[in-house]
């Protein structure tokens, strides 16, 4: 992406530079003031995933934009998904095959193409317990693979076919399954995924074409010019302070807060029924596995995938009905997954073994005719509403199959402009850090060498970086304590948070430690431990002092605290608040 041109968020004339989509606190002032001043062809609200790709698409189309995000980038469902970019195997049963064969092939696009530093192929082992579910399952996983090659262009794949395998075989690739439960297996792979880091480039990318992208800015009214909606009223939390942002087009990507943001401009005209998914963050050594695994669960399927050194287990699908800005992780929902994936394990696990938990809600339309029995009923197909004048609604849809939403609603946005839009080209678009990212890898030695840091720390972080990694560790060389772990957050280096101030729009320490970072979920303590060291490091990037530094630390402890009560509820392990 370098050479592309940058305006608003994506420079810091701060000091001088012009770094193609970088998100800094100079970035979002600039950006702010040019947001209160200008007219734009399209506000997009919502920054998940996908109003981040409408901001992209539409930013890679010709098109003015500003993306305005009430909380931070990802803070929503985009940051608490499954991390699996995938195809949708349990879909096929319910015959949804236009949906499975669209998301097999954003599947393997990003796996190939727009993100393959971030998006990696990860293998799952589907368990059998009797003899019907091999011919069964088998097919299923046969037309899975089947679809996806179908879909595939230029002779090109995106992550290897299944195979069989029998018991022995089973056990040689998970030995912790339970031997006298399990039969035989078929393994197939989907995609494994940072779902905030994702969403994050996504967003970057469309600043470094242009778009202004504004976070902590909360979307409190609609503006309207006669009958047609004309921009969005909005609430800067960081600055303390409301402003208009016109537009021609206003695009509303937010979520389970769709229906609430197109009526404030009139009655809305669909509904959205939150579907609370849990996950729970596991020890490594709690689950004896080379491959991840996919079994039948009570009401639908539960998996067990590997992630960045931990094994994540998920999901829950039930309807909720509470804060929708909180959703929490009850101890019915930790039980429900201990309990079905112990079904299948010779070692059961238990909330000792469990490091972290988080729990997101899906944007499933309510269905027209009838009520569905249960929310892993509801389609998971997307929408894009036409009213009112001026207004395009996106909602539904997957993590997934993000691009394609977001191309639809800007065809959309496209109409309403009364304009013929150039095709989108953001299936051929690398997202920032991709292109060049195999190139960086090659040098990881050699990075690890000249700035002092283990080569570990260099590698795992290319999968987080792709090609940005030299510009990230840069600042070690002037000062080589930023390549050197703090106490509470050996995981990670100081030079990334620093990163994620000065050029990922990171605004709180939350921010930081929860979708910049994962320390939220991977310490038992939740990072409070090293909150303190890291609110200081961050201080003068933002302005901080030491009331403000105090303040960002309580606030963090309290959301970790209220994330695990259903951890600390019950079992053996009780977590660590210290």
């Amino acid at each position: 992406m370098s050479g592309v041109p940058v305006s608003g968020a994506g420079a810091d004339p701060s000091d001088g530079t012009s770094e193609p989509g970088r998100l800094s606190p100079a970035g979002r002032r600039a950006a702010v003031a040019a947001a209160r001043t200008g007219r734009f062809d399209v506000v997009v609200v919502g920054g998940g995933v996908t109003g981040a790709g409408a901001a992209l698409d539409a930013a890679s189309r010709g098109l003015s934009v500003v993306l305005v995000e009430a909380g931070d980038l990802a803070s929503g469902t985009s940051s608490r998904s499954g991390k699996t970019v995938h195809g949708g195997l349990r879909y096929l049963e319910q015959l949804n095959f236009s949906l499975v064969a669209e998301a097999l092939r954003e599947r393997d696009l990003m796996v190939r193409t727009t993100a393959p530093h971030l998006v990696t192929p990860e293998p799952f082992l589907v368990p059998f317990t009797t003899p019907w579910e091999r011919p069964y399952i088998g097919a299923g996983v046969l037309l899975y693979d089947l679809m996806a090659a179908a879909g595939r262009t230029g002779g090109r794949g995106g992550v290897p076919h299944h195979r069989h395998l029998t018991r022995r075989g089973a056990l040689r690739e998970a030995p912790g399954l339970a031997a006298d439960v399990v039969t035989g297996a078929v393994q197939y792979y989907d995609g494994r995924m940072d779902d905030a880091r994702h969403t994050l480039a996504v967003a970057r990318t469309a600043a470094a074409l242009g778009a202004h992208v504004l976070s902590h800015a909360r979307v409190v009214g609609v503006l309207r010019e006669g009958p047609r909606v004309a921009g969005v009223v909005v609430e800067d939390a960081l600055r303390g302070d409301r402003f208009d942002v016109t537009a021609s087009v206003v695009i509303n990507a937010a979520g389970v807060w769709a229906a609430d943001v197109q009526a404030m401009a009139g009655s809305a005209s669909f509904a959205v029924r939150p579907a609370k998914g849990v996950h729970l963050l596991v020890e490594q050594g709690a689950f004896d596995s080379r491959t991840g695994l996919l079994a039948r669960a009570e009401d639908s399927v539960i998996i067990l995938r590997r992630w960045f050194g931990h094994w994540l287990l998920g999901t829950t699908d039930t309807t909720y009905t509470g804060d929708r800005r909180a959703p929490t992780v009850e101890q019915a929902d930790v039980d429900y997954l201990l309990r079905n994936v112990n079904r299948y394990l010779g070692r059961p696990l238990s909330r000792s073994d469990v490091l972290g938990a988080f729990a997101g809600l899906r944007p499933l339309l309510a269905p027209v005719t009838r009520d569905a029995a249960t929310t892993s009923a509801l389609s998971r197909d997307h929408t894009v509403v036409t009213e009112p004048a001026g207004m395009v609604t996106v909602v539904g849809g997957k993590y997934t199959t993000y691009r394609r939403m977001a191309r639809d609603a800007v065809d959309a946005a496209g109409c309403e402009l009364g304009r013929a839009l150039p095709p989108s080209p953001t299936a051929e678009m690398p997202l920032l850090g991709a292109a060049g990212w195999r190139a960086v890898g090659n040098r990881v030695p050699r990075l690890a060498a000249e700035h002092g840091v283990p080569a570990d720390h260099v590698h795992r972080m290319l999968h987080r970086y792709g090609a940005e990694l030299p510009a990230v560790l840069a600042p070690v060389r002037d000062d080589p304590a930023l390549g050197r772990p703090l106490r509470g957050a050996e995981g990670y280096l100081p030079v990334e948070f620093r990163y994620a101030v000065t050029h990922e729009g990171a605004a709180t320490l939350s921010d930081v430690l929860t979708r910049r970072t994962h320390l939220v979920i991977e310490r038992t303590d939740g990072g409070t431990a090293a909150a303190p060291a890291v609110a200081a490091l961050l201080a003068p990037l933002l302005g901080w002092d030491e009331t403000r530094q105090a303040r960002e630390v309580a606030e963090h402890r309290a959301e970790v605290e209220r994330d695990r009560t259903a951890l600390a509820s019950a079992g053996p392990a009780p977590i660590d608040l210290r």
